[in-house]
C-alpha cells in the first residue's frame, strides 16, 4: 500500500526542476515562488536584479507580478544569451549577458527601491562576490535574497566549496546592514525554502 504523504528535500528538489512559468523553464521551489510574490509586493520594488537567469522564466514571473501591482523593471543577468523570446519582448524585462561581474552599477542610478535575487553558481566564491558587489545597492527594508542554500541538505556542499550558506555567514560576519529574516525563512517550518537562511534583509 503506498504512503498517503511523502516528501521531502530530495522530492521538492526532483520536481523544481520541472517547474515552468508560462510554458518557460523556472526552476524554482514552490515555497519560494510563493513567498516572493508576497515580498514584491510589500516591497513594491522599482528595480529588481536577478542574477543568474537561464530560461528567463523566473525573471517572467517577477514581471509580471510587477505588472500587477504596476511598478518596476527586472534586469536579469546570466553568462549566456538563452532567453526566450517572450523574456526579450517583456516591457519590463532587460537582459544582460555577460555574468554579475560585468553588470555596470551605473544601471542603477534611476531606480530607488531594489531588490536582489541572486541564483547564479551557488559556488561559495560566486556568492560572497555577489554579496559584496550587489548588497552595498539593496535599499533599506528590501532584500538580498541568495538562493539554493539547500544543496547542503541534498549533499552537494562539497562540489560548491561550501556554497550559499558559508557565504551568507561569511558576509554576515562583516555586515552589520542586513540580517537574516526568519518571517520568510521559517513561514512553512523552519527553513523549509530552498534559500535556507538567504532572506537577508537590509535594515
Amino acid at each position: 500500500m503506498k504512503k498517503d504523504f511523502n516528501i521531502n528535500a530530495k522530492t521538492v528538489y526532483k520536481g523544481h526542476l520541472n517547474v515552468t512559468y508560462r510554458g518557460i523553464t523556472a526552476i524554482k521551489c514552490p515555497f519560494d515562488y510563493v513567498i516572493y510574490q508576497m515580498i514584491i509586493n510589500e516591497i513594491k520594488p522599482d528595480l529588481v536584479i536577478e542574477i543568474g537567469g537561464n530560461k528567463g522564466g523566473g525573471a517572467l514571473y517577477i514581471a509580471d507580478l510587477l505588472e500587477i501591482i504596476g511598478t518596476g523593471i527586472v534586469h536579469t543577468i546570466d553568462i549566456r544569451d538563452d532567453f526566450d523570446s517572450l523574456i526579450k519582448s517583456h516591457p519590463r524585462i532587460k537582459t544582460f549577458i555577460k555574468g554579475y561581474e560585468d553588470y555596470d552599477l551605473e544601471n542603477i542610478s534611476n531606480y530607488k527601491k531594489i531588490l536582489v535575487i541572486e541564483d547564479a553558481s551557488h559556488q561559495y566564491e560566486d556568492c560572497l562576490n555577489c554579496l559584496n558587489k550587489f548588497s552595498p545597492i539593496v535599499t533599506k527594508g528590501s532584500y538580498y535574497i541568495v538562493e539554493d542554500g539547500i544543496i547542503d541538505k541534498l549533499g552537494f556542499t562539497k562540489s560548491y566549496k561550501g556554497g550559499p550558506k558559508k557565504a551568507i555567514k561569511e558576509f554576515l560576519k562583516t555586515s552589520s546592514a542586513f540580517i537574516i529574516d526568519e518571517k520568510w525563512c521559517n513561514m512553512f517550518g523552519e527553513n523549509a525554502t530552498f534559500n535556507i537562511n538567504g532572506y537577508l534583509k537590509r535594515i
